[in-house]
């Protein structure tokens, strides 16, 4: 019932996930960044633990294969599971368990690995590593939501999709963008339309937490 992205940008090092599914709240369970290190997603019948150990695998210097490879030999009911990851350098991998639900495949491209199951086509991944690699000059931001669009317009998911996330990180330990559909009619509009409210602010919260004399104020009490 998910499907999902996990990339870097060649140009500016940053990596990001950007996930979608029929179920509510599915970027809290299922989408995992770490600044320097990657990006991993865990889903279908979620274990929320892979991702993070997937990260783990990671930053103990291993390549995405390898550290699928890791997490995988060691996970409890691993069949039931279908992984994505993604290095520092860029490389990827996926893994989809004997017991992944419906139609699901998985893609791979230049900085991006893309996966789904329940999938309405299984072109869906290879749709969405197209929309990325076709605009390698845009934010990050950008070229993930043209993945999530694309991944629509190629079928989507065979039921209706109720949730969605982005998360991005750059140079500070905390994702510089984390935004959340967690319930919607239209969540992938949705987060688009608050990644255009949050794209031209994003920088200023990081200066915020780095040089607060010197950030830009908005004017509002006890702006965050």
């Amino acid at each position: 019932m998910t499907f999902s992205v996990a990339a870097r940008c060649a140009h500016t090092g940053m990596l990001g996930v950007v996930v979608s599914s029929s179920s509510p709240a599915v970027a809290a369970r299922c989408a995992y960044v770490r600044a320097g290190v990657g990006a991993a997603c865990s889903q279908n019948i979620t274990d929320p633990t892979l991702g993070p150990a997937l990260l783990d695998a990671l930053d103990d210097g291993l390549d995405a294969p390898a550290a699928l490879d890791r997490v995988v030999a060691g996970a409890a009911h691993a069949d039931f599971r279908q992984l994505t990851v993604i290095g520092a350098d860029g490389d990827g991998a996926a893994y989809s368990g004997r017991q992944v639900l419906g139609r699901h495949s998985s893609a791979r491209g230049e900085g991006i690995v893309a996966a789904g199951n329940l999938l309405a086509s299984d072109r869906v991944p290879a749709a969405m590593v197209e929309a990325f690699t076709a605009v390698p000059d845009q934010h990050l931001g950008d070229r993930l939501l043209a993945a999530l669009h694309a991944a629509v317009d190629a079928g989507g998911e065979e039921g209706p999709v109720r949730s969605c996330g982005m998360l991005i990180v750059d140079t500070v330990s905390w994702p510089v963008t984390d935004l959340r559909v967690d319930w919607s009619d239209d969540p992938i509009g949705d987060l688009a339309r608050v990644w255009q409210v949050w794209k031209p602010q994003a920088d200023d919260y990081v200066t915020r937490a780095l040089h607060p004399d010197g950030a830009p104020s908005y004017g509002v009490p006890g702006d965050n």
